[in-house]
């Protein structure tokens, strides 16, 4: 990086800090992984250079000779990997691939319905009136129970009786498998289309460690950086079940993401698209993301064991979301508190949460960083112990319940941990720990 450092030293300096962090840091956003160095180098390589609007062999532009390569490429490995007839890598994240899939299929006005954003939902699975999805359509949602699980036999009653266009399976916190035979036979009661969002859990699907919604669903959406471990991109499929409820979904898919949605692709992505797809293709991709979920699943039984609240009472997969109520501890306390010591997590709403998005009651945690690391059953009992040691260490920081309050408690909060001798000694412990495992992208670069 001898020309950045000399372009521009406070950007060097941000990315050499931002590697450090990793290094010395426990990532456990269950959205969040590393890309391997041979992702990386694709991803800042000469493609981001390359207008390539349209499709190849339907460019407008000239000179895409080698951006044609790429694409074809990318396109052909997910098709193979993921088991279906139709793929678009062009979407630039995962949002965008989303309201693609909306734009494809729908009118405004039409009726769309996704799970509750408050439920382990997204944004654009038609969270009300600030997204597109639920202005431009009208949503209806579905939730989880008092239990944190999906009712199917409640979801098929809502379904019948609003009969939505387009009806989404997909989870950005839900820590249970999603029984996708039982959504198709909800959406075929009322001639719905079904799509599953599996950006969560792309990785474990593509390794059987979570059951495919391929032969179920119409359309796909994935992201690529998650447990995929790609760059930041998605893409959309669609399946051979979706063929058959209507062979045009491909050139509507594509002429929603351009001149629909977007411009010209970002190439370098595609590129990096197409390497992560390779590496997922391997039998180390295989063990690896089936040790994700033993790690994340002995993560929840040793949290379980000291007390917590585990939403659904553990996890299936990748994440696992911690009702800190019992504990008397708000998750945005948590989440600071937690981040001082060096771990990494995010604080998160949780089934029946009374207290405002930004202040949540709950902590979200994840295992596929980590994993990437080489960490196992081993590393997770000892990175639970510190996340035990920790919560009970601020139990007596009490968030206020008055608004008004707020504002003083949280500033004086970070103030007191910045100084907080404990989280001191423990972030030093931790970033021994830490660099004991490599981060690939950073310790394999050559």
């Amino acid at each position: 990086m001898k020309n950045l450092r000399a372009a521009d030293p406070v950007i060097f300096k941000a990315i050499k800090g931002e590697e450090k962090r990793s290094l010395e840091q426990l990532e456990m956003i269950p959205s969040e992984n590393y890309a391997s160095a041979a992702v990386l180098q694709a991803t800042g390589s000469v493609l981001a250079n390359k207008y390539s609007e349209g499709y190849p062999g339907r460019r407008y532009y000239q000179g895409n000779e080698w951006a044609n390569v790429v694409e074809t490429e990318a396109v052909e490995r997910a098709k193979k990997l993921f088991r279906v007839p139709y793929v678009n890598v062009q979407p630039y994240s995962g949002s965008p691939a989303n309201s693609a899939v909306q734009f494809a299929v729908l009118n405004p006005g039409d009726k769309i319905m996704g799970l509750a954003l408050a439920s382990g939902g997204h944004l654009t699975h038609g969270h009300p009136q600030v997204t597109f999805s639920g202005r431009y359509f009208k949503s209806v949602q579905y939730s989880v129970g008092k239990d944190g699980w999906l009712d199917y036999d409640e979801i098929a009653s809502l379904v019948k009786k609003e009969k939505p266009k387009l009806i989404i399976a997909g989870t950005t916190a839900y820590p249970r498998i999603l029984e996708w035979k039982k959504f198709a036979a909800i959406a075929d009661a009322v001639g719905a289309y079904l799509m599953a969002d599996i950006a969560h859990i792309a990785g474990l699907v593509v390794a059987r460690a979570h059951p495919s919604p391929v032969p179920h669903v119409h359309i796909v959406t994935t992201t690529t950086h998650k447990t995929l471990r790609g760059p930041r991109g998605a893409m959309i499929m669609v399946t051979k079940r979706g063929l058959r409820k209507d062979a045009d979904l491909p050139r509507k898919i594509d002429s929603a993401i351009i001149p629909g949605l977007q411009g010209g692709p970002h190439n370098h992505t595609t590129a990096a698209i197409a390497v992560a797809l390779k590496e997922a293709a391997s039998k180390q991709f295989t063990v690896y993301s089936r040790q994700i979920v033993k790690n994340a699943q002995v993560l929840a039984k040793e949290l379980i064991k000291s007390g917590f609240e585990l939403v659904s009472g553990g996890t299936d997969n990748h994440l696992i979301l911690v009702d800190l109520r019992n504990k008397g501890v708000n998750g945005w306390v948590a989440g600071w508190a937690l981040e001082y010591a060096g771990i990494i997590l995010n604080r998160n709403g949780v089934p029946g949460d009374t207290n405002p998005p930004f202040y949540p009651s709950g902590i979200r945690m994840g295992t596929p960083a980590l994993t990437s690391r080489g960490m196992k059953e081993k590393e997770m009992r000892q990175i639970a112990k510190w996340v035990i040691e920790v919560i009970e260490h601020i139990k007596s920081y009490q968030f206020p319940v008055d608004s008004d309050q707020r504002k003083a408690f949280t500033k004086n909060f970070l103030v007191k941990i910045r100084k907080d001798k404990y989280l001191a000694r423990l972030r030093r412990e931790v970033a021994r720990f830490a660099r004991r495992y490599p981060v690939p992208g950073i310790t394999d670069r050559r």
